[in-house]
């Protein structure tokens, strides 16, 4: 069973850089600094939008627009920390 918390605890790792990625690479796109035209940088976009946008979405939903700021991922970012958190402290000790 420790291993299953495991695999999930790195999951909830992947998807934090996952998220990360896509923070970086979609401020690099509004100020310009790579150009989507690239087919790599379409493709990796794509991918990485593919992966987290089912996520962010129903907390884009909830959260108020704060005037062109999205701090969605931030509040994902908290969500993966607090569950990590309930699995390390409150699961995984009780588990043989």
């Amino acid at each position: 069973m420790r291993a299953v918390l495991d695999i999930i605890l790195l999951i909830l790792q992947l998807y934090w850089w996952i998220v990360l990625a896509m923070i970086i690479m979609s401020w690099l796109i509004s100020f310009n600094v790579i150009n989507t035209r690239n087919q790599f940088v379409e493709g990796l976009w794509r991918v990485l939008n593919q992966l987290t946008e089912p996520v962010l979405r129903p907390i884009r939903k909830i959260m108020p627009n704060f005037s062109g700021l999205d701090i969605s991922p931030i509040i994902l970012f908290i969500i993966i920390f607090f569950i990590e958190r309930i699995i390390v402290y409150y699961i995984y000790p009780n588990v043989f």
